[in-house]
């Protein structure tokens, strides 16, 4: 859907709604902009970008510091996970998994992966997608990578 910015739109608070349904400028979620150095708001002039950074927080994790084994992992996901797990919960369903898993075995990463793509959504119930403690499920995008270290 588009917006017609108005000037009003362009007055404090430039961001509008919270969580999942915060806008900059009513128009655009605000991880959409991210990356997208010449993003305008539709059909106008008015750049969005002086609103939102295009620059990702960058940390550094020095590999050869540490010795690491095959359960030593990476997560790299979208919101669709961390919107509904916790750092805590992603952590030890990964650390319950890979156990179970054959060390030799390729695809243990991915099913790890898969298997936090389905606690994040969640079974079907009658009142939608529910995860643990009844909790909604996620009903973004999900995608979720596990790197070995």
């Amino acid at each position: 859907a588009y917006k017609t910015i108005e000037e009003d739109d362009l007055k404090f608070p430039l961001i509008y709604g919270e969580g999942k349904k915060a806008r900059v400028m009513a128009t655009i979620g605000v991880t959409r902009g991210l990356g997208d150095h010449d993003l305008k708001v539709h059909d106008s002039n008015i750049y969005i970008k002086p609103f939102l950074s295009s620059s990702p927080e960058v940390r550094v994790y020095d590999l050869m510091q540490y010795e690491h084994g095959p359960d030593d992992v990476l997560i790299l996901a979208t919101d669709g996970l961390w919107d509904v797990l916790l750092n805590e919960e992603v952590a030890e369903a990964v650390t319950n998994f890979l156990p179970n898993c054959d060390p030799d075995d390729p695809h243990r990463y991915t099913l790890a992966a898969q298997d936090l793509v389905m606690r994040a959504r969640g079974v079907l119930k009658d009142r939608g997608w529910r995860i643990s403690n009844d909790r909604l499920g996620s009903g973004d995008d999900i995608s979720v990578y596990v790197i070995p270290l």
